[in-house]
């Protein structure tokens, strides 16, 4: 992950950016989708020859540039995460008390999670959540959805909490994977509202597949929501 870090941030670097503004995957990986964001982001999502089979991997970059590199595993567990504006990597601690499973959420319409993940830069930090199917399809773009709502409690070792969040989001069986929506996150201090909900969906060989930037709500004076570890997709 860090490796993959280093070459992503090379490539979004201010030279690289007047350059080119196609994303380079980097060797042994492949690209299957682009997702322009409502809230000035541009995400891919691809698979790397190296990484365990149904692991895949997100890219994300607003307008200066990436900023952020995840990876999740078949049942969507956060494997491995890099914020490159923060500077920090985290990765899921052994051995979860409850593991994310993306399985049980089209099984029974409900996900409970209870995970760790270590940061280099902030420590253990402690996750329990819900996911839960509301019932309803979203069509967007073409790509038919599945809304979700979600709610979860991030806490340091000690059961201080660091921020909580609630709201909705989508999932795909074909991509195995979930989709940005809208929520709240709020901390001992501040409360911040996001709006990351897809707008379109390109796919090789479209205009604007593998692009770095953004289309959508860029411009816009958008709320300094805090540094929050994880990441769905």
């Amino acid at each position: 992950m860090i490796r993959l870090a280093i070459i992503f941030l090379a490539i979004s670097s201010p030279a690289a950016a007047q350059q080119t503004d196609k994303f380079r995957l980097p060797a042994g990986c492949d690209a299957y989708l682009t997702v322009q964001d409502r809230s000035c982001s541009v995400d891919h999502h691809f698979r790397c020859d190296t990484d365990p089979s149904g692991h895949q991997r997100r890219v994300s970059f607003d307008e200066e540039g990436m900023t952020y590199l995840g990876m999740i595993d078949a049942e969507t567990q956060w494997i491995q995460s890099f914020h490159a504006r923060a500077g920090s990597t985290e990765r899921l601690a052994p051995a979860p008390n409850d593991p994310a499973s993306f399985s049980q959420l089209i099984a029974t319409g409900r996900d409970d999670y209870d995970f760790v993940t270590l940061s280099d830069k902030y420590g253990p930090t402690h996750f329990k959540g819900t996911d839960t199917l509301t019932g309803r399809d979203v069509e967007i773009d073409g790509v038919v959805l599945q809304e979700t709502a979600f709610q979860i409690t991030a806490t340091t070792p000690d059961g201080t909490v660091l921020w909580t969040s609630q709201g909705n989001e989508f999932i795909s069986r074909d991509w195995q994977m979930f989709v940005s929506g809208t929520g709240t996150t709020t901390t001992p201090t501040d409360s911040f509202e996001k709006d990351d909900t897809p707008v379109e969906f390109i796919y090789p060989g479209e205009p604007g597949f593998l692009s770095t930037r953004p289309k959508h709500g860029c411009g816009v004076m958008l709320s300094a929501a805090p540094h929050i570890v994880g990441d769905h997709t």
